[in-house]
């Protein structure tokens, strides 16, 4: 058997789903419509000639300031022919997206992270919870207007300044 071209396939089984195909460096990325990433996946994973069974990561991105705001990405390998294909969803700020949990049990864990890290929801989850920070966790780290909250560096030459501003300073 011969491996299928993964952009025609998908072309031609799902044609409004298929919103744009970017070629960089040799790696395939297919944009696709949000509400369809699930029946997209499965079919990339189950149709003969594809069979891209293997979900390697799940991971999302933040391109504040651009519209739409974040993208999650879905690397697919299909271990049969040896070829890998990313899949991505460009989301609003509280848009969701189906959850692949029900094709692949490892996808819970990333989406959880990506939920975590970036607050976008996968509808369908089994179990949609922070799974890095605490519970009662303000915010989504990953995001590009998250704040820092950090501290100058103390050197030789600014060392009487920062030591002034620290809350154990002694004078």
């Amino acid at each position: 058997m011969q491996p299928s071209d993964p952009v025609a396939a998908l072309r031609q089984a799902f044609p409004k789903a298929v919103q744009d195909v970017i070629q960089f460096r040799g790696e395939t990325t297919i944009i696709i419509d949000p509400p369809q990433i699930a029946r997209v996946a499965a079919h990339l994973r189950d149709a003969e000639g594809l069979k891209y069974n293997f979900l390697v990561s799940i991971v999302g991105v933040d391109y504040l300031p651009e519209s739409p705001r974040f993208a999650v990405d879905y690397h697919l390998h299909s271990l049969i022919f040896n070829q890998a294909v990313r899949l991505k969803v460009r989301l609003e700020e509280g848009q969701s997206v189906p959850s692949v949990t029900p094709l692949w049990s490892g996808a819970n864990w990333q989406e959880r992270e990506v939920y975590d890290m970036f607050g976008i929801t996968f509808e369908g989850h089994p179990d949609l919870r922070r799974i890095l920070m605490p519970e009662g966790w303000d915010g989504f780290p990953h995001r590009k207007d998250y704040p820092l909250g950090y501290e100058v560096v103390q050197f030789s030459f600014n060392f009487d300044e920062i030591n002034r501003n620290k809350p154990y300073a002694k004078e």
